[in-house]
């Protein structure tokens, strides 16, 4: 099975949940779909034995074919390539690589050429497969090299993703397909309304999903209620705990420094995967 572990926002313990997770999970597959911030690295100590590039393609206009016709900018729906007085712009930061430019262009001026956008790491970590995207800083869209991390996704496996924080486009590629969604939250007022956005964006995507609510003897009630109202399992609360804080910032996953919680994400595995079946 596949399970996305995603948040509404950044700070709640997403990848502290998804590495323990996968610490405790035999014949795991890792991946770090947090392209723009990946950091499970930091609590998995991969051994990384291949870095692949990762690009899109973009075009690239021939001046002495083009007649400035406009076609291509019309066919653009990101604004990537515009035609001012006889000068074709192209922009590849906007450019989504869908190809529509060169398809209508009646002149045959328009070719494609690989721009590469970040990086995919795939090694082994504690005995489990490790995969992680590495997107270039300045790049906006982390959509591409998440679709081509997932690529390497091998189904006989039991697979953890680990998202980026929020809702948009990012989070979405990284859950789509997955059989199963960990939604890790807070007890706040903060953690809930950003809780009923993701929720609302798993329903989307017709995934089952359950609810992790860290640091849970803080905040208020708002978040266990809702998920009662909403018929949403909460899986598992992990308590505000000084020692778990000190073996975060050290590194060390949860299960490695409190070895009696290596059962307590063992429950919750088994929890996950009987509401897969």
């Amino acid at each position: 099975m596949i399970v996305a572990v995603a948040s509404g926002k950044g700070g709640t313990g997403k990848t502290t949940v998804a590495t323990n997770l996968a610490l405790v999970s035999d014949g795991v597959q890792f991946l770090d779909c947090d392209v723009e911030e990946p950091n499970a690295h930091l609590f998995l100590r991969p051994q990384i034995g291949r870095r692949t590039p990762v690009g899109i393609p973009v075009p690239q206009v021939d001046e002495f074919k083009c007649t400035q016709c406009g076609k291509c900018a019309e066919a653009c729906e990101f604004n990537a390539i515009v035609v001012i007085r006889e000068k074709v712009l192209v922009f590849p930061e906007l450019c989504h690589g869908c190809g529509a430019c060169s398809y209508v262009c009646p002149a045959g001026a328009i070719s494609e050429v690989e721009r590469e956008i970040g990086v995919v790491e795939d090694g082994t970590a504690h005995g489990m497969e490790f995969v992680q995207g590495i997107l270039h800083v300045g790049e906006p869209m982390a959509t591409p090299l998440i679709r081509w991390e997932k690529r390497l996704v091998k189904p006989e496996k039991t697979v953890i993703v680990d998202c980026s924080p929020g809702t948009s486009c990012p989070v979405i590629e990284a859950v789509r397909g997955s059989d199963f969604c960990l939604l890790v939250t807070e007890p706040t007022p903060f953690g809930l309304h950003d809780l009923r956005l993701a929720v609302e964006m798993v329903r989307t995507l017709a995934i089952p999903m359950g609810v992790v609510i860290n640091c849970a003897d803080l905040g208020d009630s708002g978040v266990r209620e809702y998920c009662r109202r909403e018929g949403i399992p909460v899986l598992l609360e992990i308590p505000l705990d000084r020692r778990i804080a000190t073996a975060y910032s050290r590194g060390v996953p949860i299960v490695e420094a409190l070895p009696e919680y290596e059962a307590k994400f063992r429950e919750l595995f088994q929890r996950i995967g009987d509401m897969v079946v």
